[in-house]
């Protein structure tokens, strides 16, 4: 097996910068429920299916996926945002609370494809960060895959700090 390179990414929420994002009409962000589950597990699981990177290691990244999902209904320390058109869930994050956490975005925004180059992994990143800063988080990072477009395009902004990682739950075959 061929182990994946990993960057993660830092962020200094002190001095976070107040970018405004603007959603248009008819979409918005706020914090899932668990009525919301199955959608989510939808949202996300289709945002890596879609990926074709991921192909080659598809049943160890959903048995990761699962259990960040499930954990995040169980943990105290996690919160689900979903980015809703209308009553439809068409984008997904789970964050972790807790300070010392290797990886806050588990997994970080996920957009629905039809929905994608749009901005709104921009703004559920920016409500990611926002709420992580409001828990009285100073930082948060996130992992996310060498080369992958969460990486060259979402991932570097607001003022991250991107390094290479260790980070060896899932391996590419």
């Amino acid at each position: 097996m061929k182990q994946t390179e990993w960057i993660r990414f830092t962020w200094d929420l002190t001095t976070l910068p107040e970018i405004h994002s603007e959603l248009p009409e008819h979409y918005q962000i706020g914090r899932a429920t668990r009525e919301d589950d199955v959608e989510l597990r939808k949202v996300v699981s289709s945002s890596f299916t879609l990926d074709p990177t991921w192909n080659p290691a598809m049943q160890e990244v959903f048995q990761t996926l699962e259990s960040w999902l499930d954990r995040a209904w169980e943990a105290d320390a996690s919160i689900c945002l979903a980015l809703r058109h209308g009553l439809r869930i068409i984008g997904a994050a789970v964050l972790t609370l807790e300070p010392t956490a290797e990886n806050h975005l588990t997994p970080g925004p996920c957009i629905l494809m039809e929905y994608r180059n749009r901005g709104f992994g921009t703004c559920l990143l920016e409500e990611s960060l926002k709420t992580l800063r409001e828990a009285g988080l100073s930082a948060a990072c996130a992992v996310a895959k060498e080369n992958s477009p969460v990486t060259k395009f979402l991932y570097p902004k607001f003022n991250s700090t991107p390094a290479p990682h260790d980070f060896s739950p899932l391996v590419v075959a």
